[in-house]
C-alpha cells in the first residue's frame, strides 16, 4: 500500500585511473604553480619541510577518507560521513563548509589561471584594460569558472575525459621543470647556499607557510565526492587516495628544491625572490633553464589551474546535490538534468560563490580562507571515523586506518593547530570562514532542521511500507461518523494484518499548559473506548489514545509520527458549511504535513451494506493508490468494483484501448477484479456524476492538502463530493507536494476527479 519515492544516483562511469587523477588534478594546482613563491617567502627554504609535514598531516587524514569512502559510496563524502556519526547540526555544518571551502578554492584556481593567462598576454604585448572595480585578473577569473562550470554541466564522461589529458599534461611539464632544474642545481657550484639560512624564520614561518599550502593537498578529498560514480568503490577509493598522494608529494618536494636552488635572484635572496614574484614565480625560475622555459611554466600553470579547477568544481556540486537530496538545502539542489543527468542548479550556485569570492577578495585571502575550512572540516572526519568505529562495526570496510583513536587524535590536534596559527597570517580569511560558519548554523536552525526532520520521518516512513509493517491511526470527534470511519479502518488493517490506534485531540487555547487538559471527562472517553471496541469487534488489533495538544492538527501530525503510522483514516461531512469547511481545513493541513498516506471519508457508509464501489479513474499516484486501497474494500464488503474513466467521443479506438490496457494492468498488479468502463462525454464532470448514480461507495485520488484550496476552491472531486448520492473516500499519496498558489495560477485541468493526481 504505497508508491515508493525514487532516489537520484549517479552512474559508475569512472575507473580507478580516472578518479587517481581527479585527485592528482585538484591536488598539482595551487600548491605548486600559484602559491609556491608567495609560501617561499614565508617558510624560506624550510618550504621543503614544510610540504613533507603538509604531506604527513595529509596522509593521517587521507587514511581516515579512505577507509570512510571505502564503505560509503554516495555522493557527498565528508559530508556524508560526519552527518552519520555526529549531531546532525555537524553534519550539516560540515557540508556547508565543504561546499564553501571547495567553491573558494575554485576561486584561487581562477584566480590562478586569470595570472597566468594575463601574463601570457604581457609577454605577446597586448594588456588587458580594468572595467570599473573589477581588474582582468577577476574578470577572467570569472569567465573561466564559468566555461568549467558548463563543462561540468555537461556531464562526467565529459568531465573525466578532458580532466585526465589536463593533469596528464602538466605532471608532464612539472617532470621537464624537475630534471632540468636539478641538472642546473647540482652544476652550480656552492648551491648549498640557496638552502642557507634554512629557516630564516623559524618555525612560525613553517607553520604559516603548511596552513596557506595545505589547500594543495586537498585533492584526496575530491575522490571521495566522486564515490558514487566510480567503479568499485570499495576497492578503488583507497587505491586512489594513496596513489594520489603517492604521485603528487615527491613531485612538490621536488619543485621546492628546484625552485629555490636553480633560481637566479640577483642581490636578493631566493626566497625572496619568489616571494616577490608571487604566483608567477615558477615561471621566472623556468625562463633560466633554456629559451621557451618560461613558456612551458605559463601553459603548465594554465593546464594546471584547469585541471585543479575543473576538479573542485566537480565537488563542490555534489555535496551541494547531496545537501538537496538529504532535504538540508531546498530539494532542487537536489535535481538533475533531465537530459545531461548532472546537477544543474547545485553547479550553478557553485559558480555563484566562485564568482563572488574571486573578485572580492586578494588571492593570499583566498587561498587562507580554503585552507581554514579544509583543515576544520578534515578535523571533523577524522572525529567521525573514531565515531563510526565504535557506531557502525558492521561497515564493509576496504580499509582500515591502523592504531584508533591514537594516530587519527593526532591528525585531529595537528589539524587544529595549523587552523588556529593561520590567524597570525590571515585576520580576514579567518573573518570570512567565522562569517560562513554563522551564516550556516542561523540557516541550519531557520531552515534546515525541520526538513531534515521531516525527510527522515518520510523516510523511515517509507522504509516500515517497504517491510510490509502497518499502524494505522484513526482519529475521531464527537461529530465525527463513527461506525464508518471503523469500518473503513477494519477493512484496511485486515488485508494489511495492521493495528488500529483510535485517537482524539483535546484542544487547548494557545498558551494554555498542556497538562491542564489531562482531565479527560467520561464522554470523551466513551467515545474513544467506543471506537476501540468497535474494531477489536472485528478480531482486529486497536487502542486508545488520548492526545493534548493547542492544534488538532499538530496532535494527530505528531501522534503519527511517534506511533509510526503509514495510514491516517479521517471523516469530514459531505457538503460542509463555510464554518464547517474552516473546521475541517484541520484535516488538509493533516493531509499536508503527515508523513504517510491519509484517507479522508465523506459523509456515512450505507446501513445495508457497500454492494458497488466506483472508482473514478484519471492516473497519477492518488488516483494509483485509490486503486491499491479497492481490494481491501471489496473484501470487506464482499462487493464489485468498477473503474470508471473518461473519453470524448473523438478518443480512437486504440487509445481507448491503451487506456483499458492501462487500467487493466493496474488493477492486476494489486490483485483487484474489477469492471472498466469507459464514460463517453465532453464534459468530465457530468460523465462521471452519470456513472457513479448506482454506486454505494466512492474512492478516489484526493486533493493536494491545502486549506485555502479547500476553503475557497471547487476542484473537481470537491464537485463530484457533494452531488454524489454515496459517501466518498479520497486517499492521498505520500509525496512532496507543490505550492498551493502552484495550482491556483496553473489552469484548471480535468485531470480524472483531482488536483493531486
Amino acid at each position: 500500500m504505497g508508491k515508493f519515492s525514487t532516489e537520484v544516483q549517479l552512474s559508475r562511469e569512472m575507473s580507478v585511473f580516472d578518479v587517481t587523477l581527479i585527485g592528482v588534478g585538484a591536488m598539482i594546482g595551487a600548491g605548486i604553480f600559484v602559491l609556491t613563491g608567495i609560501a617561499a617567502g614565508v617558510a624560506g627554504p624550510a618550504l621543503i619541510v614544510t610540504f613533507a609535514l603538509n604531506g604527513m598531516v595529509a596522509l593521517l587524514t587521507a587514511m581516515s577518507y579512505a577507509e570512510l569512502g571505502s564503505c560509503f559510496h554516495g555522493a557527498g563524502g565528508g559530508y556524508l560521513w560526519v552527518r552519520e556519526a555526529l549531531p546532525s547540526w555537524n553534519g550539516f555544518l560540515s557540508g556547508w563548509m565543504d561546499w564553501f571551502a571547495h567553491a573558494v578554492a575554485c576561486s584561487l584556481y581562477a584566480l590562478g589561471f586569470a595570472a597566468y593567462f594575463e601574463h601570457v598576454l604581457l609577454e605577446i604585448g597586448f594588456a588587458l584594460p580594468s572595467w570599473g572595480f573589477l581588474s582582468a585578473k577577476q574578470l577572467l577569473a570569472a569567465i573561466v569558472a564559468a566555461v568549467f562550470a558548463y563543462i561540468n554541466f555537461r556531464g562526467a564522461s565529459e568531465t573525466g575525459k578532458i580532466g585526465n589529458m589536463v593533469t596528464i599534461g602538466k605532471i608532464v611539464i612539472l617532470l621537464v621543470f624537475i630534471g632540468l632544474g636539478l641538472e642546473i642545481v647540482f652544476a652550480k657550484s656552492g648551491w648549498q647556499s640557496a638552502f642557507t639560512p634554512f629557516a630564516p624564520h623559524g618555525w612560525s614561518g613553517i607553520f604559516k607557510a603548511m596552513g596557506l599550502t595545505f589547500i594543495a593537498f586537498q585533492g584526496f578529498e575530491v575522490i571521495a565526492q566522486c564515490a558514487e560514480e566510480v567503479e568499485n568503490p570499495r576497492k578503488n577509493i583507497p587505491r586512489a587516495v594513496f596513489f594520489s598522494l603517492l604521485i603528487v608529494v615527491p613531485i612538490y618536494l621536488l619543485v621546492a628544491v628546484v625552485s629555490l636552488g636553480a633560481v637566479e635572484p640577483g642581490a636578493m635572496t631566493p626566497w625572496d625572490y619568489l616571494a616577490s614574484k608571487k604566483e608567477i614565480a615558477l615561471v621566472e625560475v623556468a625562463k633560466t633553464f633554456f629559451t621557451g622555459g618560461g613558456i612551458m611554466l605559463l601553459v603548465g600553470g594554465l593546464i594546471s589551474t584547469m585541471s585543479a579547477l575543473n576538479a573542485t568544481i566537480y565537488s563542490s556540486s555534489r555535496v551541494a546535490f547531496a545537501m538537496g537530496r538529504d532535504r538540508s538545502f531546498p530539494s532542487f539542489f537536489g535535481k538533475v538534468h533531465a537530459r545531461r543527468f548532472t546537477p544543474h542548479v547545485s553547479i550553478m550556485f557553485s559558480l555563484a560563490i566562485v564568482v563572488l569570492i574571486a573578485v572580492s577578495l586578494p588571492i593570499e585571502d583566498v587561498a587562507a580562507a580554503a585552507d581554514i575550512m579544509f583543515l576544520l572540516l578534515f578535523l571533523q572526519v577524522n572525529i567521525a571515523l573514531i565515531r563510526l568505529r565504535k557506531l557502525r562495526p558492521d561497515l564493509d570496510r576496504g580499509f582500515s586506518v591502523p592504531f584508533v583513536p591514537y594516530l587519527t587524535i593526532v591528525g585531529i590536534v595537528l589539524l587544529l593547530f595549523l587552523a588556529l596559527y593561520m590567524f597570525n597570517y590571515s585576520v580576514i580569511a579567518w573573518i570570512v570562514a567565522v562569517a560562513w560558519m554563522v551564516v550556516g548554523l542561523v540557516v541550519y536552525y531557520l531552515y534546515s532542521s525541520r526538513r531534515e526532520l521531516a525527510h527522515s520521518k518520510k523516510t523511515r516512513a517509507l522504509s516500515r511500507l517497504e517491510r510490509k509493517e502497518y499502524r494505522i491511526l484513526l482519529p475521531i470527534s464527537g461529530d465525527a461518523p463513527l461506525e464508518s470511519l471503523c469500518k473503513v479502518a477494519v477493512a484496511v488493517a485486515r488485508h494489511n494484518s495492521a493495528e488500529v490506534i483510535v485517537l482524539h485531540v483535546v484542544e487547548l487555547e494557545p498558551g494554555q499548559p498542556l497538562r491542564s487538559g489531562l482531565i479527560v471527562d467520561a464522554a470523551l472517553s466513551e467515545l474513544v473506548e467506543r471506537g476501540r471496541d468497535l474494531i477489536m469487534a472485528e478480531d482486529v488489533r486497536a487502542r486508545a489514545i488520548v492526545k493534548v495538544a493547542h492544534r488538532i492538527s499538530q496532535g494527530i501530525v505528531e501522534t503519527a509520527d511517534v506511533e509510526e503510522c503509514n495510514f491516517i483514516i479521517v471523516g469530514r461531512p459531505k457538503r460542509p458549511t463555510m464554518m464547517e469547511r474552516f473546521l475541517s481545513s484541520i484535516i488538509d493541513r493533516v493531509v499536508k504535513r503527515a508523513h504517510c498516506e491519509v484517507a479522508v471519508v465523506h459523509g456515512e457508509l450505507p446501513h445495508g451494506g457497500v454492494r458497488r464501489i466506483v472508482l473514478p479513474y484519471g492516473g497519477g499516484v492518488h488516483t494509483r493508490l485509490a486503486v491499491e486501497l479497492s481490494p481491501a474494500l471489496a473484501s470487506q464488503f464482499n462487493c464489485e468494483v468498477e473503474i470508471v474513466a473518461v473519453v470524448e467521443r473523438t478518443t480512437p479506438e486504440e487509445e481507448r484501448e491503451r487506456l483499458r490496457s492501462e487500467i487493466s494492468t493496474l488493477a492486476a498488479s494489486v490483485g483487484l477484479t474489477a469492471r472498466i468502463t469507459l464514460l463517453q462525454d465532453a464534459y468530465t464532470l457530468r460523465a462521471l456524476l452519470r456513472g457513479v448514480t448506482r454506486s454505494d461507495l466512492i474512492i478516489m485520488g484526493g486533493r493536494t492538502g491545502e486549506p485555502l484550496e479547500y476553503m475557497f476552491g471547487r476542484s473537481l472531486g470537491q464537485q463530484i463530493t457533494e452531488a454524489a448520492p454515496c459517501a466518498v473516500i479520497w486517499v492521498a499519496e505520500y509525496e512532496e507536494r507543490k505550492p498551493f498558489w502552484s495550482g491556483v495560477l496553473a489552469p484548471m485541468r480535468a485531470e480524472g476527479v483531482t488536483s493531486g493526481g
